[in-house]
């Protein structure tokens, strides 16, 4: 492998791109190809990364060091199949990775047959703005298993960009990411909730505005501050009559909130009494 690896992209979604732009900035790698099924799609992610070869077919992608398979978790196989049944796989074996945080690296099977030292790597970040992330990357935990000669390059492009990896044990991909979702991707949907809740009860839009960045701000804050210890509200007071109270309000409404507003209230209640949600404590 050469002191500066040549990175090759499989998917240049929001990930693939802001990962490859930050490499490149960074002296981390150099961008050789850059696969998107849509040949606009590849063209913009060379503009956004400010280098590399837009392509739209695995057998026109030049060899490389590295190849990062940046692509929604239900093509991660067929995209190693294809790559492996590829001109490039003819060449040296080279390093592979994808970034999913729920599949292992052994879903790469079909290039590690043939030699190659595959891995994944996860950055626990939001990428729903590729500008925002690569602002915010410096620091980013990145989750990594696999081949361990593929870890130890990975760690390396992975340290130049800013990114802290930590070992995630395979078999318990599925739980590790789980918490990502309710981290991330559930508190976005409970933050709409609220705001369709302040609306349903005729609070003006802009007020409803202020009052979901103060209460998020402070939440936020108390969290990371507090931990298990931020929790506040009528379930871990204690006060059951005003759970029912508003779930029957909230479930007439919108029954599925509803549901889930008993649910949320039961664990929030755990969490005050024993600090931890799991039935009889921590595991």
């Amino acid at each position: 492998m050469t002191a500066v690896p040549t990175l090759n992209v499989i998917g240049c979604g929001r990930v693939g791109r802001t990962l490859a732009r930050l490499f490149h900035v960074a002296g981390a790698a150099r961008i050789h190809d850059l696969l998107a099924r849509e040949a606009h799609d590849a063209e913009s992610a060379a503009r956004f990364v400010g280098a590399g070869r837009a392509v739209t077919t695995v057998a026109t992608m030049r060899p490389a060091d590295i190849w990062m398979l940046s692509v929604p978790d239900t093509r991660i196989a067929q995209a190693a199949t294809d790559l492996a049944a590829s001109p490039a796989s003819a060449q040296a074996p080279a390093v592979a990775f994808h970034c999913s945080g729920f599949h292992p690296a052994a879903i790469l099977q079909p290039l590690s047959e043939q030699g190659w030292r595959c891995a994944s790597v996860h950055p626990v970040l939001s990428f729903a703005s590729p500008d925002t992330a690569i602002a915010r990357f410096r620091g980013t935990p990145c989750g990594i298993e696999g081949d361990a000669g593929a870890v130890s390059i990975l760690q390396s492009i992975f340290a130049a960009i800013g990114g802290v990896c930590f070992p995630v044990e395979s078999e318990r991909k599925a739980l590790y990411h789980a918490a990502a979702v309710f981290s991330n991707n559930f508190t976005v949907v409970l933050q709409a909730i609220a705001r369709e809740a302040w609306r349903a009860s005729g609070v003006p839009d802009e007020v409803a505005e202020r009052i979901h960045a103060t209460l998020l701000r402070t939440t936020v804050d108390n969290v990371i501050a507090l931990g298990a210890e931020a929790i506040t509200g009528p379930a871990a007071r204690g006060d059951q009559s005003v759970v029912d109270a508003q779930a029957n309000a909230v479930t007439r409404w919108h029954p599925e909130a509803g549901v889930l507003y008993r649910q949320l209230s039961e664990l929030a209640r755990r969490l005050a009494v024993q600090r931890s949600t799991v039935p009889g404590g921590p595991r």
